[in-house]
């Protein structure tokens, strides 16, 4: 698995899924728009050292990455919530995956979602209907890659 965190603000959520991204072994973290690249202290507060650990690469223009991603057949997905998603639980966990995590705020833009093979979501059955991206990415990274 490989991980695009786009636009994401906050520097602890960045380190948080590298911490993640390490323990679910994904192959690389692309870091895309105006997201926080190591090295930096906040960064480096919740990887833990993670963010020297997993491979990763700072791309300024997401499109062009979903589109080099896409000729090397890998199936680009979009973690969100909201209409025109499909389970998480749903997704065969053996395919080559790129799951992309948006902005905490703001989410996935629709110019980007348009360019997606899908947009999968993380069944929410309380009341609250979002999770801190770094958690949601945990789950995410779990379910899709943590199973043996």
């Amino acid at each position: 698995m490989i991980l695009i965190a786009h636009n994401i603000r906050s520097l602890h959520n960045v380190g948080a899924i590298f911490r993640s991204a390490e323990v679910f072994v994904v192959e690389k973290i692309f870091l895309t728009g105006y997201t926080g690249v190591p090295p930096h202290k906040d960064i480096a507060k919740t990887a833990l050292g993670s963010e020297n650990r997993v491979a990763w690469e700072k791309r300024e223009d997401i499109f062009s990455l979903i589109n080099d991603l896409k000729k090397d057949s890998w199936k680009i997905l979009g973690l969100e919530t909201g209409e025109k998603t499909i389970p998480i639980t749903s997704l065969n966990s053996r395919e080559r995956l790129v799951l992309i995590l948006g902005n905490e705020v703001t989410g996935i833009e629709t110019e980007v979602r348009d360019e997606l093979d899908g947009l999968v979501e993380i069944s929410m059955p309380g009341r609250k209907r979002s999770l801190n991206v770094s958690v949601a990415a945990g789950i995410a990274m779990f379910v899709l890659g943590g199973k043996e």
